[in-house]
């Protein structure tokens, strides 16, 4: 899969001619010229989004799924029982200059009165130093059933408002290229584009025991138009699966809990034709918790965190296995979780053994 961005778009062959251009510039008579231009490659990425006729944009992804749950499945909210705030931080391809930068905020917890939980959750995504800006605010309610002792099931209905722009001033064009001396002249690309904003909705459904959970979501369900510069683009339907299992090793400790936990997970996305399997294994022992993951065709991911009784911190980085190789340095991901206390509640609000990050 391509990672967090790819593009199928239609244009003319002067602009395909001039994005080659301004990737290879093949009379470039000093290394720094060289290095700033295999910098510019985000950016016509970024131009693969913004065909005039048709294109499919993807959603960016983070590693460390359960880290952001709220992101993953909208039926994550309340999960946590108390009030939680979470802040995660990505940088894919950081070799690529600011290639693809994406932060995201949220906050949950379980509310008594409706019988389930409130979630807000805000990112931005920045491709090619901002080049192309993407903000949304989202605004979730999951309702929490038990079907039985053992078994519960959450749905979870998410509202989204987004805002997708894009810096004209940031792109470069190949007639903008003198051979000796690099990027000195002014474009006759007439520039376009701006900003548009709109509505999404997206749902997730969560089945879960103490041992066990699987779940589902379906974001852009009205797959919004996104188009910034003429005609429709519609942002696609994204598709995930996801599922795992706590199972305890050893010995227990002074309340009956195990020290040390195995957690197999496996998680499947589909956005358009683009398809990701994702295989992964945690470690959880006392504080500490360290997992690798496998992303079909892709990635392997390597995990450290550590976690107490109102914080967890993890950090992770994704080593490209596709023919990108170590062009790109990898991805860097960082999450914050804080957890805060509240009044304890007659009716049991059962946790999900799903991974911290």
């Amino acid at each position: 899969m391509v990672p967090s961005y790819c593009g199928s778009w239609t244009t003319n062959p002067d602009r395909k001619r001039s994005v080659y251009l301004a990737l290879a510039p093949g009379k470039e008579s000093n290394e720094s010229m060289k290095r700033r231009t295999v910098g510019r490659t985000a950016l016509w990425l970024v131009l693969g989004m913004l065909g005039p006729l048709s294109a499919l944009g993807q959603d960016p992804q983070f590693t460390q799924f359960y880290a952001n749950p709220l992101y993953l499945n909208p039926a994550f909210a309340g999960t946590a029982r108390c009030p939680r705030v979470v802040l995660n931080y990505r940088n894919q391809w950081p070799a690529l200059s600011g290639t693809f930068v994406t932060t995201s905020a949220s906050y949950d917890q379980d509310v008594r009165g409706i019988m389930g939980g409130l979630g807000l959750l805000v990112t931005n995504d920045q491709a090619g130093k901002g080049t192309l800006t993407t903000t949304t605010v989202s605004g979730i309610y999951s309702y929490t059933q038990a079907i039985n002792r053992k078994f519960s099931v959450k749905v979870g209905f998410q509202a989204t408002y987004f805002q997708k722009s894009l810096d004209w001033n940031k792109l470069t064009f190949g007639d903008m290229i003198d051979p000796n001396r690099g990027f000195i002249y002014q474009t006759n690309d007439v520039p376009r584009g701006g900003s548009i904003g709109g509505a999404d909705f997206s749902a997730g459904a969560l089945g879960y025991t103490d041992v066990f959970f699987v779940g589902f979501a379906a974001h852009h369900l009205t797959q919004p138009n996104e188009s910034l510069i003429v005609g429709t683009s519609k942002m696609p339907m994204k598709l995930t699966g996801h599922a795992g299992a706590a199972i305890p090793l050893g010995m227990r400790g002074k309340y009956g809990t195990p020290k040390t936990k195995l957690s197999p997970n496996v998680l499947y996305m589909q956005q358009s034709e683009f398809r990701q399997l994702n295989l992964g294994i945690y470690v959880d022992h006392g504080p500490i918790i360290a997992g690798v993951w496998y992303r079909s065709r892709d990635a392997f991911i390597a995990l450290i965190g550590f976690h107490g009784e109102r914080f967890k911190f993890g950090y992770s980085y994704d080593v490209t296995t596709s023919k990108l190789t170590t062009a790109t340095a990898g991805s860097h991901e960082v999450s914050l979780t804080l957890q805060f206390n509240c009044k304890k509640k007659r009716r049991r609000v059962r946790t999900v053994p799903c991974p911290t990050f």
